[in-house]
């Protein structure tokens, strides 16, 4: 044990005496680790922000969508031909009727619509839909009360607004009990519902309720009528869509590639052309995962290309100090040390050296998701295994390299190595 702790105080000594080059040997690690640490911790983040995303839809949700076909987009523009697409009434009496494991279905209807309070005004999305709303698409009241069942049998003027639509009209004040005008008609606000963020869904976010004001199914189709008439400069669009979305939750997750089948296989019949889209959260927290689990590896071999590149450099610079060290090697020859000990004495700067840059690196590597969070407020995620994989494979990265130069010390001839000058 003796001998083996003087073996490691000799090459901690040795990387002293070359200290400008220890420090430039241990940036390579550095970097690598940082870039392992830093870039998992990030790419964490953002896969766990895809997902809670995803996840607020619900997992046993299936939401229907209307969806222009390309053909009629550029139809009915200044002209009185009103353009027909997306779901129907009908379409939900059917969906409610046969597919038995359907439990809740929301329907909704939009409007773009610009509210006034005073003089100030804000463009908005106007959705009229059904009391239950929020618990499908799990949301909650932030002030005040949703819609009720007395609203909609009443087809009262009420409306619930979301916290930027409020503050952007009634700036500090609460807008409880004020009324509002939507379009020209006045409406009495009753609460304040949460936003939801955007929704990852294949690379895109699909569009958030920031902008939206909600008011009873029955009030909006009594006021705003059936067709949708949206005015430009010289032109304007008549789009007759009678619900631009459904909401859907079944039992259990089990249920819900089946319903998602039935539901595909039920619209299909009803439309001709692809006028709709059925978009399955679980389906899409099951691609987040696997798009983490990717993205991860890629990130992760990127990030193992610099700790190799670190190792190669690691090698070098210890290929270049066993030849100059090559009368010292001698002289420990001669004194009696034997071939492990010259192994040792190389293995263990090699390993100090990656070790210390491994160290350094996680330090800096656990800072930049600090920063980055605090900066750019982006959400960043380290788990220990990040830590632990990228110093573990720091010490095997000097170990490894670190071998080679070692066992070439230790195979020189001590009588050779003396005369060397």
């Amino acid at each position: 044990m003796n001998r083996l702790w003087r073996t490691v105080i000799l090459g901690l000594r040795s990387l002293k005496l070359h200290l400008l080059r220890s420090i430039l040997t241990i940036l390579g690690i550095m970097f690598g680790v940082f870039s392992v640490v830093a870039m998992l911790s990030i790419g964490e983040g953002a896969s766990y922000e895809a997902q809670e995303q995803i996840k607020s839809l619900g997992s046993t949700n299936i939401i229907l969508k209307s969806v222009q076909p390309i053909e009629n987009k550029e139809a009915g523009d200044g002209n009185q031909r009103s353009v027909r697409y997306g779901l129907r009434y009908n379409d939900a009496v059917q969906i409610q009727s046969t597919i038995p494991e359907v439990k809740v279905m929301v329907a909704a209807r939009d409007y773009p619509k610009e509210i006034a309070y005073e003089t100030r005004l804000a463009n908005a999305t106007v959705r009229g839909t059904v009391p239950w709303f929020p618990k499908v698409a799990n949301l909650k009241t932030v002030k005040g009360t949703f819609l009720t069942d007395l609203h909609e049998r009443d087809r009262s003027n009420v409306c619930v607004l979301t916290p930027e639509i409020s503050r952007r009209l009634f700036l500090f004040k609460s807008p409880i009990g004020e009324v509002v005008k939507i379009g020209l008609q006045p409406f009495t606000v009753v609460g304040v519902i949460q936003t939801r963020t955007g929704v990852v869904k294949e690379g895109s976010e699909t569009p958030t309720n920031i902008n939206t004001v909600y008011v009873p199914m029955s009030t909006s189709r009594t006021i705003f009528g059936e067709e949708i008439v949206t005015r430009t400069s010289g032109s304007f669009r008549r789009e007759d869509i009678q619900l631009h979305e459904v909401q859907i939750r079944v039992e259990t997750p089990d249920d819900v590639r089946p319903v998602a089948a039935s539901l595909r296989t039920l619209l299909k019949k009803n439309h001709e052309n692809n006028d709709y889209e059925v978009i399955v959260p679980l389906e899409l927290l099951q691609r987040a995962k696997e798009t983490k689990r990717i993205f991860n590896i890629v990130l992760g071999a990127i990030a193992g290309i610099s700790l190799l590149v670190g190792g190669i450099g690691i090698m070098n610079i210890m290929l270049a100090s066993v030849t100059e060290r090559t009368r010292e090697i001698g002289i420990r020859r001669a004194l009696g040390a034997q071939k492990r000990h010259i192994v040792l004495q190389f293995l263990v700067e090699t390993v100090v050296l990656s070790c210390l840059g491994g160290a350094i690196g996680i330090a800096l590597g656990l800072l930049a998701p600090f920063l980055v969070t605090r900066f750019f407020g982006l959400t960043t995620i380290v788990l220990p295994e990040f830590v632990i994989l990228s110093f573990g494979i720091s010490a095997l990265v000097g170990l490894l390299f670190g071998i080679y130069p070692a066992v070439r010390a230790a195979g020189m001839d001590p009588i050779e190595a003396l005369r060397h000058e």
